[in-house]
C-alpha cells in the first residue's frame, strides 16, 4: 500500500504545467500512471497520438479545450474524456486549470521524469526529441 497526499508525488513543475506523479507505472508493472497535472494559464499541448496508450483526462478545475480531427470538446469540472490509440488530439487551457489524468499502457510519469532531466539544446534537437517521443508512444503530427 502506499498513501500520496496533497501536493505530494514526484514533482515536475513545466513552463505549462506543474505535475505531481500520483501513481507511478513503476508500481503497475508500466501498465497504468496517474497524473495531477495543473495547467497553467496560456498551455497548450500540441497535435499528437498514441499508437498503445489510453488516455483518460477528469477536469477538475477551469476549462479544458480538447481538439480532436472531427471535434472540438470544452470539457469542464466534473467532465471525463477518455481518449483511445490511434485518436489524434491537442489540448489547450487559455486561462488554466486542473485535471487528474490516467495512462493505461503508458508510462507517461516515466516521461515526464526524463523530459526533466533535459537540458534547452535537448529539447531544441527535434531527432532527439522525436526518438524520446516515440519512446514513450507519442507521436506527433
Amino acid at each position: 500500500m502506499e498513501v500520496i497526499r496533497n501536493g505530494e508525488g514526484d514533482n515536475y513543475n513545466y513552463a505549462q504545467d506543474h505535475c505531481f506523479i500520483k501513481l507511478s507505472s513503476h508500481h503497475t508493472n508500466g501498465e497504468l500512471s496517474f497524473v495531477e497535472d495543473t495547467l497553467k494559464p496560456g498551455f497548450h499541448l500540441g497535435r499528437h497520438h498514441h499508437k498503445i496508450m489510453t488516455e483518460v483526462f477528469y477536469i477538475l478545475e477551469g476549462d479544458v479545450e480538447l481538439i480532436f480531427d472531427d471535434q472540438t470538446i470544452i470539457a469542464k469540472a466534473g467532465d471525463t474524456i477518455t481518449v483511445p490509440p490511434n485518436v489524434w488530439h491537442e489540448a489547450k487551457c487559455e486561462k488554466g486549470g486542473k485535471m487528474l489524468s490516467i495512462f493505461k499502457n503508458g508510462q507517461f510519469d516515466l516521461y515526464l521524469e526524463k523530459l526533466s532531466k533535459m537540458t534547452d539544446s535537448d529539447f531544441e534537437d527535434a531527432a532527439l526529441m522525436k526518438s524520446i517521443n516515440a519512446e514513450f508512444d507519442i507521436y506527433e503530427g
